[in-house]
């Protein structure tokens, strides 16, 4: 028996930042919220990332759904993020989504800006 297959997503969406997502959910009592990563002009390295939550999904957004969460992502910032990972991390520096992000050939210090 063979394993059916499995369509490869443009995007990898860790576990530590669904489950930060559904923990984040949990807190504002709003099932229909979804975490949406874009991309934006500006920051010191020519594009940010940007994280915020959504109830919508508009005509061509990209969906991801991972432990009951949806990751939304528009189709404009999909095409620099094509190969990354969101994350969630916990440390020293303080909490933070993040993009892995292997198109990018240079980020700023903060990690939030990037350039292709």
């Amino acid at each position: 028996m063979s394993q059916p297959e499995v369509a490869a997503l443009p995007i990898q969406f860790s576990d530590a930042a669904a489950q930060k997502v559904k923990t984040l959910i949990a807190e504002e009592e709003n099932p229909e919220l979804k975490l949406r990563v874009y991309v934006t002009g500006g920051g010191c390295s020519g594009f940010q990332y940007g994280f915020t939550f959504d109830e919508k999904v508009n005509d061509g957004d990209t969906t991801i759904d991972k432990e009951d969460v949806t990751l939304v992502i528009d189709p404009m910032s999909l095409q620099y993020l094509i190969g990354g990972i969101v994350d969630y991390t916990e440390g020293l520096e303080g909490s933070r989504f993040f993009v892995n992000n292997p198109n990018a050939t240079t980020t700023c210090g903060c990690g939030a800006s990037f350039s292709v």
